[in-house]
């Protein structure tokens, strides 16, 4: 019985539901259970001094400050105390390093007192400072290999929490990572620092609207598509595991044609992953709201409920963690990667960015009144010419191998970044653009003569899924980030690209005021230049039309559609200059950024190519070779037994055929081999992932095509991978 003969047996006749989860959550509501698992409020109330306590909330709701010696030392053994009742043994300082995942090291809370006895011990300098090894972590060249000096500092901002495994738990403490030097060598750093800059920025501009408010947040909520397969299947496909996609598979004669699951009835074992997804989501303070099925089979979509960007960029690893080893409980293997599969939808991650001040105003809120329409047009003005002026900017925090399959697609945004307002907001930029007066319903009014903006509805058109920038009633869809992503590239991004404009428009403001220009004056004053000049890079339409691609170009829009052509944005001087003015990162730490992706990108491809040279050499070639020789078998047995000349002629019209077939294969396998081994010998790392984009992707691009097609032509039996039919369809 052939390979995938025993998979399929496998799964159905041993896979059965389950649940992973202890019997004792079961039943139990969702607040009865959440956040059980972090050192929050609650923990911290009944764990901590009271000054302790007070200190510890009053960084976090007006952000950064510096926490003492004694409050270390106090938060600490409360720390130490809280997971010692919830059976912790060890602690971790957990980071972003610039992989794109998270990073951690075990220590017990072992250590001796001067008698010689055993104790658990956690000081508040341990709490405050790590130093893990950082010489195998990407730098980009901001330190040499054998500089392993790293340190972790805690961010008292984001809670800790406990990871529970079989034999014991941990106690986990948000940190960010920088080097001997100073520099970051991670994502958090400069995320914390853009959501400061920003913030500075938000409130000297709201109070000429006389707002109080003193401090403001970017929040973030990100949608998170995944694929499940059995893991059956996945063990059977070494491109699955090297790679996370599939480097072969035909067409299966149904994909996602019917449109029938999405939103479709969950099946039962899919759910009680899901369920116990949640379960842990949960006891960790995660707010996942939503789950449900997306529009390719076999793929499904979590969603949680808004929360700060430092926070909800932790939680986004977790739950990207949390869905993996779930999944492997119950029999499946999680596909994160943005393409596993080709011809059908691939999967994306959408970052719902807003901002919103402490009193608990969302600014991207139109408001009721007046000076609410104001504030609102103001901060839309700067996302606008935020967006306007650094799109390259932004697409090169979405550019990687993966996402490049992916974005253009039929379920993703183009490469092309663009804003969709919607019809009635549009409408109001266009009437303001030419000074022109609007009249809407009772309940949509505009004045202009005295710069009213009616109440956005949050649906007030229908939703545009082809945009990769889209407003949605209070906020921004980023919808170009990549599944597997980081989310906190692309948010300290979008902070520092606001500030920058938001500190442009208040500028002009003050001045105009300071000239004896009223508010209203001097903020249509300010914003009107603002919606002509980004009117290219707002487009209501179909961003999938080739017309789309015609139109930017005339608008003078970047279309980088490659991650070597996306990443060179890095560089742009001008895009340099808003990190640097604002302090998020300096120049060495951008070039070091630039470098970090670029190597990535070469290694993913290098590897990718490598792992579809060795499938189609060890198991594609000897399975269609075997199945020739049954063709040829055939054909002599035909001859032999004295068969029609006509019967036999077609026999050996069909042998050619294939044989053409397996003759093209083995000439494209040689032709791959030999493009990466002239590839890897490009020392130019930007030419070198050029060469890698053009050269190698295009070799195995054509290795694929020919293996799919033998695949349609080769007898099942014969055939070792499992195939679309089954990895899609039967779970």
């Amino acid at each position: 019985m052939g390979t995938r003969r025993q998979v399929l047996t496998e799964i159905t006749n041993e896979r059965e539901l389950r649940s992973t989860i202890d019997p004792a959550l079961k039943g139990k509501p969702v607040t009865a259970i959440y956040g059980q698992k972090v050192f929050n409020d609650a923990a911290m109330r009944k764990y901590l001094p009271y000054k302790a306590y007070e200190a510890i909330i009053a960084l976090i709701k007006q952000g950064g400050g510096q926490i003492d010696d004694k409050i270390a030392e106090e938060t600490a053994h409360g720390m130490k105390e809280w997971a010692l009742d919830h059976g912790v043994s060890h602690f971790t300082h957990w980071f972003h390093p610039m992989t794109g995942t998270t990073a951690e090291k075990h220590d017990s809370f072992l250590s001796f007192d001067d008698a010689g006895n055993p104790i658990e011990r956690f000081s508040g300098k341990t709490l405050k400072q790590g130093e893990p090894d950082a010489s195998s972590f990407p730098s980009g060249g901001i330190r040499s290999t054998f500089e392993a000096r790293g340190y972790t500092a805690w961010d008292p901002t984001s809670p800790a929490f406990i990871i529970s495994g079989v034999n014991g738990a941990t106690l986990v403490i948000p940190t960010v990572f920088f080097s001997y030097t100073g520099e970051a060598l991670d994502e958090k750093t400069p995320l914390l620092r853009s959501m400061d800059r920003l913030s500075d920025a938000a409130v000297k501009l709201l109070k000429h609207f006389g707002s109080k408010a003193s401090r403001v947040w970017s929040t973030v909520g990100p949608e998170q598509e995944y694929f499940l397969v059995d893991k059956a299947y996945y063990y059977r496909r070494p491109d699955l595991v090297i790679t996370g996609r599939t480097l072969f598979g035909a067409k299966p004669p149904k994909g996602q044609e019917m449109e029938d699951h999405y939103f479709g009835s969950i099946r039962e074992r899919v759910l009680a992953y899901m369920q116990d997804c949640e379960t842990e989501l949960f006891l960790l303070g995660i707010p996942a709201k939503t789950r449900h099925n997306e529009v390719a089979p076999a793929q499904f979509e979590i969603a949680p409920i808004f929360e700060d960007s430092n926070i909800a960029g932790d939680h986004n690893q977790i739950v990207m963690d949390t869905l993996r080893k779930v999944a492997s409980r119950h029999d499946f293997a999680l596909l994160i990667h943005e393409k596993p599969f080709a011809g059908i939808n691939g999967s994306g991650k959408h970052n719902n960015w807003s901002m919103s001040d402490n009193l608990g105003s969302n600014l991207l809120e139109p408001g009721k009144t007046p000076h609410q329409n104001l504030q609102f047009l103001s901060f839309l003005a700067a996302t606008l010419k935020a967006v306007h002026k650094y799109s390259d900017l932004l697409r090169s925090t979405v550019a990687s191998a993966g996402n490049d399959h992916r974005l253009g697609a039929n379920e993703a945004p183009p490469a092309i970044i663009s804003v969709f307002l919607g019809e009635q907001l549009d409408t109001i930029l266009n009437n303001l653009e030419a000074s022109k007066d609007a009249h809407y319903t009772d309940k949509a009014i505009i004045n202009l003569g005295i710069a009213k903006v009616p109440q956005i509805a949050m649906d007030n058109t229908d939703r545009n899924r082809t945009s990769p920038f889209a407003f949605t009633g209070n906020k921004f869809e980023f919808r170009a980030v990549g599944s597997s992503f980081s989310i906190l590239p692309a948010n300290f991004t979008i902070n520092t690209i606001v500030c920058d404009t938001v500190s442009e428009i208040e500028a002009s403001i003050e001045s105009l005021i300071k000239k004896g220009k009223n508010l209203n004056d001097a903020v249509m004053e300010t914003i009107l230049p603002i919606i002509k000049e980004t009117k290219p890079i707002r487009f209501e339409g179909n961003n999938y039309s080739p017309e789309w691609e015609k139109e930017a170009a005339k608008r003078g829009l970047p279309n980088a559609k490659n991650t070597p052509d996306a990443l060179k944005a890095i560089l742009l001087p001008k895009n340099k200059e808003v990190f640097i003015k604002h302090k998020i990162l300096s120049d060495r730490e951008l070039e070091s950024r630039y470098a970090i992706q670029v190597e990535k990108y070469i290694k993913t491809i290098n590897y990718e190519a490598n792992t579809a040279l060795s499938m189609a050499k060890t198991l594609i070639l000897p399975s269609v070779i075997r199945y020739q020789t049954v063709l040829a078998n055939a054909v002599i047995a035909l001859k032999n037994a004295g068969a029609d000349a006509a019967a036999i002629a077609d026999q050996v019209s069909g042998l050619n055929e294939y044989a053409k077939s397996v003759t093209v294969l083995k000439a494209e396998i040689d032709k791959l081999e030999a493009a990466i081994a002239k590839t890897n010998e490009i020392h130019d790392e930007p030419k070198k992932a050029e060469a890698f984009h053009k050269d190698v992707l295009g070799a195995m691009n054509a290795v694929r095509a020919i293996a799919d097609h033998l695949e349609e032509e080769t007898a099942d039996d014969y055939w070792e991978l499992p195939k679309y039919r089954e990895m899609l369809f039967i779970y």
